[in-house]
């Protein structure tokens, strides 16, 4: 249990008092404490991340990637290891469907092909795998880049001051405890957060929807679904609302039960009260449509479906990410997802500002322009909810759905690492299509092939880079003149004029035309939180 009282004044500077000395503590060591570790290491800067279980995920859970999950593995070299993997397991190009039963018929089909058309705007596809057997592959990619992974590792307190946070763990098999200093902490540490609960951060949202289950099985069910190539079946009937996750085999899987009976009743959405094997059969059984079909229950993992975001995703040095930031049902796939990008955002601002390339302000932006996203994202995953498995809560108070496209590539950030450039237009939405951004600042920048297996979007990695169709010479920034006939278009500039973009991908500032060195190092000055005249105007 965490301490209740911070006692900042005691450890303001000093070293004396703890065990260990970090750059960043990350707490949890799930999907993404990893990929917080990997993109810090990525990024030069060696992190600890500490991890409460003795190893990684052992249920399937998140399985839906989305483009720019994969652009982000792209840009850490790691794409193709998750695309190998993920082909052992599913049909990357597989739909999404609503059905009575994998016996009965279909009621109606969401995504009939997941990356129908995604090659005009990525350079990468979207997939499935189960996070099971993506964490291993962050650990590896986590440690060969220099990071600490401590497991079977938990923390009981943590003491924050105006230059460092103090952390104390305890290792669960011996006991032993060992007071850590931390530059900054990100928690990852899931939706029941102890972290953000000591912090006082309240969550907002719709709260509690059901007390779901997970059911992982093995069933041969390969002639039920014939020739279908879905990767998710969404299963509506009048016992059991959910959806299916099965392997290429179609001999294991998982099932997803969030209703069960009458849905005018309460006890409907508590699903793993009392939940034994032989009703997690019958539930089983009611979704394959086989009344006595052969099945075996390998586990029933009990979970809560909640749509909830965190009010700030920040305090002082400590920063949330994932899960502890943001808790939203799985319809969509976002979770996993929006937590890999918080991650993202976070690591190269984290980096930058422990080099001294960057002001600490830097590092609150971060906030500014992952809390918004969170918000977007959590009530879009409570429309697919509703719309998809329980319609009985009504559609009066759910927010319009927003394309996919929209959701994965066209996230729009505002924030004092951003510039207008006093020619685009703001409508003050979270997101654009990501087909019409044309290099808008704020928004991702735009996927272009400039040679065989060779985007724009891989020019971007641990520096900020200038693209323009004019040479410049700028200290500190990767310069890059592109030839490409369709660039201007697609970046929303003339051939003079530049558009700077950040580690992660996203435009900070754009000069459509008669664009100068001096116009350039400002700009840079001005996104790095460097000098006097920062101010909340330049957002």
């Amino acid at each position: 249990m965490l301490a209740e009282v911070a006692r900042e004044e005691i450890f303001v500077g000093s070293h004396e008092q703890v065990d260990e000395t970090v750059p960043v503590l990350i707490v949890g060591g799930s999907m993404v404490g990893l990929s917080t570790a990997a993109f810090l290491a990525f990024h030069g800067v060696q992190a600890l991340a500490v991890e409460r279980h003795g190893g990684t995920a052992i249920h399937p859970r998140a399985a839906h990637f989305h483009l720019r999950t994969l652009e982000v593995f792209r840009a850490m070299g790691m794409e193709e290891d998750v695309r190998r993997k993920s082909e052992e397991q599913y049909d990357s190009d597989g739909g999404i469907s609503s059905i009575e039963s994998l016996a009965g018929k279909e009621i109606a089909k969401f995504i009939p092909s997941l990356n129908a058309g995604v090659e005009a705007v990525s350079p990468t596809r979207r997939l499935f795998l189960t996070q099971e057997a993506l964490e291993p592959i962050l650990r590896e990619h986590a440690r060969r880049l220099g990071a600490e992974l401590r497991y079977s590792t938990e923390v009981v307190d943590f003491e924050q001051a105006a230059d460092c946070v103090v952390v104390t763990t305890r290792d669960v098999e011996s006991g032993e405890e060992r007071r850590i200093r931390a530059d900054y902490v990100v928690s990852c540490d899931g939706w029941r957060s102890p972290i953000r609960e000591r912090l006082g951060i309240a969550m907002e949202g719709h709260g509690l929807i059901s007390n779901s289950i997970t059911i992982y099985f093995r069933a041969d069910v390969e002639k039920y679904v014939g020739g279908r190539t879905e990767a998710v079946f969404y299963v509506f009937n009048d016992t059991m609302r959910g959806f299916f996750r099965l392997d290429r085999s179609c001999q294991t899987g998982f099932l997803v039960v969030n209703t069960a009976g009458d849905v005018s009743k309460p006890e409907a959405t508590n699903v793993a009260e009392g939940i034994t094997r032989e009703r997690a059969e019958e539930l089983l059984r009611a979704s394959i449509g086989v009344p006595d079909i052969d099945v075996e229950v390998l586990d029933i993992a009990p979970w809560k479906a909640i749509a909830d975001n965190a009010a700030s995703f920040q305090s002082g040095r400590v920063f949330l990410a994932g899960d502890a930031a943001h808790t939203m049902p799985p319809n969509g796939g976002f979770g996993g997802n929006t937590g890999v990008q918080d991650a993202f955002n976070l690591s190269w601002k984290i980096a930058h500002v422990l080099r001294g390339e960057a002001g600490p302000e830097l590092v609150d932006t971060y906030d500014a322009e992952r809390q918004p996203i969170g918000r977007l994202t959590i009530e879009q995953a409570y429309t697919r909810y509703v719309l998809r498995t329980a319609p009985y809560l009504g559609t009066d108070h759910i927010q319009p759905i927003v394309d996919d496209l929209s959701l994965e590539i066209g996230h729009r950030y505002r924030s004092s690492a951003v510039l207008g450039d006093g020619a685009s237009e703001d409508d003050g939405l979270p997101y654009v299509d990501p087909r019409e951004s044309r290099g808008v600042p704020g928004t991702r920048a735009p996927h272009l092939w400039l040679s065989e297996g060779v985007s724009t979007l891989d020019l971007f990695r641990r520096r900020m880079v200038l693209l323009s169709g004019t040479e410049f010479d700028v200290p500190g920034v990767e310069v890059h003149r592109i030839e490409h006939p369709d660039f201007c278009d697609a970046y929303g500039i003339r051939p003079d004029g530049a558009v700077l973009v950040r580690p992660d991908g996203y435009v900070a500032w754009r000069m459509p035309e008669a664009a100068s060195t001096e116009a350039i190092k400002d700009a840079l000055e001005l996104v790095l939180s460097l000098g006097s005249r920062v101010s909340a105007e330049t957002s």
